[in-house]
């Protein structure tokens, strides 16, 4: 036993270094744990952006920087999880190519004030998700909408400092469609606050 009677305490999200898969597995059978993602948790962990932060972190072999619909969902943005997780690092960082089909990492320009800490796992801060997002022409135009209205929803700034962001950069890869999409986020934030109200 510790010193002073003090237990360790386990992270609020497991995987198979902590514990075994058994007991993993026999945990969440009695009902105190619940798999989430790759991982398990405690069923009275608080959904907190550091657990979700902590959550994706599985996927990484390493410390990685979640981006796009993976911070969007860390922000509370999106319900669940995306089924690929999202990850970059700086074009500084020098990294192996990572072989895992379930994780996508790119490297990135970016800025040490737009990458925020969960529990210590950095992720995209709001602005930078909903830039990120705006301009991905990869994902679904609804799903960015969605997000980055949620986004908005929770940061009242938001959307004046990507538009901000935008207008700074007159040479950027899918601008007319990232300010198409910041746009709609507007409206349907505009037309929820209406039906709200």
């Amino acid at each position: 036993m510790p010193q002073h009677g003090l237990m360790a305490r386990l992270p609020p999200v497991l995987d198979t270094h902590d514990l075994p898969l058994a007991e993993l597995c026999a945990a969440r059978l009695d009902g105190e744990l619940f798999a989430i993602d790759d991982g398990w948790a405690p069923l009275d962990e608080p959904d907190l952006p550091a657990f979700r932060a902590a959550v994706t972190a599985l996927r990484a072999p390493r410390s990685l920087v979640i981006e796009r619909m993976s911070a969007a969902w860390v922000h509370g943005a999106i319900v669940a999880p995306p089924p690929v997780a999202q990850f970059c690092v700086p074009l500084k960082a020098r990294i192996a190519v990572i072989g895992d089909h379930r994780a996508q990492v790119r490297e990135v320009r970016i800025d040490d004030d737009e990458i925020m800490r969960f529990g210590g796992v950095p992720c995209t801060t709001p602005v930078r998700t909903a830039f990120d997002l705006l301009r991905d022409p990869g994902l679904d135009d609804d799903d960015i909408v969605a997000a980055v209205a949620s986004l908005a929803a929770s940061h009242p700034r938001l959307a004046a400092d990507v538009r901000d962001r935008f207008d700074a950069a007159p040479r950027i890869p899918h601008k007319a469609t990232a300010l198409v999409r910041l746009g709609r986020a507007g409206q349907s934030m505009r037309s929820g606050d209406s039906d709200a109200a």
